[in-house]
């Protein structure tokens, strides 16, 4: 299971052309489910996610987690993050859980996380667009 989060001031997504979830300070999170992932692997990846330290601290340090800091998440399915792109010009998707498990799987991730902090999303599956300011910018790709 992958998240590449993101620190940002705000962020958004929209579905045909509606705002569905939106934040301020916090982590936008877009999360790809490979064929392997479980449920345990979901609720260990949600916990580094509340847990990485990448919000400053009054020396400016990264010492503080989105939950010191009392920040939000905004969870957004990414398919593609779980592409293999070693061969050619085109990516394989060969990797990516089936929808049905990855559906079932981002949906235990985002419940995970809404019992600890605010959790906003996206529409699983939909074709969406996210805006957003990238505070750094910081960006960290996770793998559990």
């Amino acid at each position: 299971m992958i998240a590449l989060i993101q620190r940002v001031t705000n962020a958004s997504v929209k579905v045909e052309n509606k705002i569905v979830g939106q934040i301020e300070q916090g982590l936008l999170v877009l999360l790809g489910v490979e064929q392997h992932d479980d449920e345990q692997k979901a609720q260990r990846l949600c916990d580094k996610v509340l847990g990485y330290r990448v919000f400053g601290d009054s020396d400016g340090k990264m010492n503080l987690n989105v939950q010191q800091i009392q920040g939000q998440i905004l969870v957004v399915s990414q398919f593609t993050l779980a592409a293999d792109t070693q061969k050619g010009m085109r990516p394989s998707f060969s990797k990516s859980a089936p929808p049905i498990l990855a559906k079932h799987l981002y949906e235990h991730f985002v419940n995970y996380c809404h019992k600890v902090l605010p959790t906003q999303t996206g529409i699983f599956a939909a074709d969406m667009q996210i805006s957003l300011v990238n505070d750094g910018p910081v960006t960290f790709w996770l793998q559990i």
